[in-house]
């Protein structure tokens, strides 16, 4: 009895701490201070060309916050980690000249010059327009082992990078329409 007490205890921590609260709600909740982490990113033109790396401010918001800038579908993936249905982003066939950003924060992700037809249903590039302005995670949901991509500069989930992509890199980072947001070239 006392061992399935302890196994339920402890079944019972581990949910609690993992309760899908996203990093930010939590840092939000913790730092009373005001002050928030530095990111180093690169600012990017709308034709893809880097401008230079620049210092900035993490962009840390509560979930109501985030709740009041993004739409219902937005914030499932972007700051719940969801993945809309392959073939419905409004990015998958598109392929206007210009630089798809963050919808989160609105950090240069990827050009339009690396975008790829996969097939997958979902827009897919080959590199980031700077790898400076994107984290990677290794996700376990699902059964399975991912590499998760996150904008390094608000935490809001993109999508994941497969090692199946084609040359230069043989990567495929597979997006969320829902995630980004597009600047096109000027």
């Amino acid at each position: 009895m006392y061992r399935m007490i302890l196994a339920v205890a402890a079944f019972a921590f581990v949910v609690a701490c993992d309760s899908g609260m996203p990093k930010q709600d939590e840092a939000v909740a913790q730092d009373k201070s005001g002050e928030f982490e530095k990111v180093t990113i690169v600012e990017v033109a709308s034709d893809g060309t880097k401008k230079g790396a620049v210092t900035v401010d993490k962009v840390v918001r509560t979930k109501e916050e985030w709740k009041e800038r993004l739409t219902d579908e937005q914030y499932y993936v972007a700051r719940e980690k969801g993945t809309e249905r392959a073939f419905t982003g409004k990015y998958d066939k598109h392929y206007e000249d210009g630089v798809y950003k963050c919808i989160g924060c609105g950090t240069a992700l990827f050009s339009s010059k690396t975008k790829y037809d996969s097939g997958t249903g979902w827009p897919s590039f080959y590199e980031p327009v700077a790898e400076e302005n994107i984290a990677e995670e290794t996700d376990r949901s699902f059964g399975m082992v991912r590499t998760e991509v996150l904008c390094k500069r608000c935490d809001s989930h993109l999508g994941h990078v497969f090692t199946d992509g084609p040359r230069p890199t043989g990567l495929r980072y597979c997006m969320n329409s829902a995630s980004l947001d597009f600047e096109p070239e000027e």
